[in-house]
């Protein structure tokens, strides 16, 4: 298997042992297929970062670390390689660190092994708890400056948040659905990926503040724990609905809209209003189909660029370190949606 990386690199790229990808690039017996798929992967996808790397200027290796659903992940990814490529005078190469669900000890211990192998800066998204903010402290102390995107650890040592304001984007959730659903009322299924994550705590206590506010007739339901993906927030918007016949509008904040929709078909239940958040592949399918009537959207690609400044100031030592602003909350219908990427 050709290639121009050091074995330890495929290996942190891949997520195994040196011994392993050794094994399979010499070909030697008692690997399994999936393995050998993961080495070339890996190697793949260290080509592609080392030609997009070409060119003047200080390289900066950063990596990207992430629990969320595929789908996002996919969003993300494009967004980083798409400002990778432009962005200048600094060139950068990203890894990426994705898992659909993480426990909080496997999280701590890929950071603690990103910190211990080196890195120019990581782009963290993780749940806000004790154990991540102490890895976040280990990394600052060593030097490697840690930025939050999409859901922040503001009370870690992370050096700046890039993201959208979530409660205003919960508050801005709320005004939609309470003038869609106007005097009649009704019931909203909120829906969670999970109660540990910062961004979609500060977007639940936005809606449920403007909806306690300004519109006291709607009730709310919430579910949370399914991770977005689409079985376990299938299977509990089921049981949400099978107990409360009133629900009749969603407001997914964690995901896994597909799954939602079916259970609501399954029930034989209308939607009267649907809100969701970022305009993955999914979403972009069923804001078509009319599926759903609104996606809260925020340019990945500013975050990409605000992270990228972040780091490289702290690399560089600008003597005024940059402090990203708020990517801006996008009202996105079946008539505005922008072309895909």
């Amino acid at each position: 298997m050709a290639h121009l990386f050091l074995v330890k690199d495929i290996a942190f790229q891949a997520g195994l042992s040196t011994a392993t990808v050794d094994r399979v690039l010499n070909g030697r017996p008692g690997v399994r297929r999936q393995t050998e798929m993961r080495v070339k992967a890996a190697i793949a996808e260290l080509e592609k970062q080392q030609a997009g790397a070409i060119g003047s200027g200080r390289m900066l290796a950063i990596d990207i670390v992430m629990e969320t659903p595929q789908r996002f992940s996919d969003a993300v990814r494009a967004a980083f390689e798409a400002e990778m490529a432009t962005f200048l005078p600094g060139i950068f190469r990203c890894r990426f660190h994705f898992a659909e669900v993480m426990k909080p000890a496997e999280l701590v211990q890929l950071l603690d092994r990103i910190r211990l192998r080196g890195t120019h800066g990581i782009v963290l998204k993780a749940p806000d708890v004790a154990e991540v903010a102490a890895a976040v402290a280990r990394a600052d102390a060593a030097g490697i400056p840690v930025v939050t995107l999409v859901t922040d650890l503001p009370n870690s040592a992370r050096i700046a948040y890039a993201g959208a304001d979530n409660r205003a984007a919960g508050e801005t959730a709320a005004y939609l659905i309470g003038e869609f659903l106007g005097a009649g009322g009704g019931k909203v299924l909120v829906t969670l990926s999970s109660g540990r994550f910062r961004g979609e705590e500060e977007r639940e206590i936005g809606f449920r503040r403007v909806i306690r506010a300004r519109y006291p007739e709607i009730g709310i339901t919430e579910i949370s724990e399914g991770h977005g993906t689409d079985t376990a927030t299938g299977t509990l918007a089921a049981a949400a609905l099978a107990a409360d016949p009133a629900i009749n509008a969603v407001y997914s904040i964690g995901g896994g809209n597909r799954a939602v929709l079916a259970a609501f078909d399954a029930a034989k239940r209308p939607v009267r209003v649907f809100v969701a958040h970022d305009l993955d592949a999914d979403n972009r399918a069923l804001l078509a189909a009319r599926r759903i009537g609104f996606v809260l959207h925020h340019d990945l690609k500013t975050d990409a660029r605000s992270a990228f400044r972040a780091i490289m100031s702290r690399a560089t030592a600008l003597p005024r370190a940059v402090t990203p602003s708020l990517s801006s909350v996008e009202i996105v219908t079946p008539y505005n949606m922008p072309a895909a990427d």
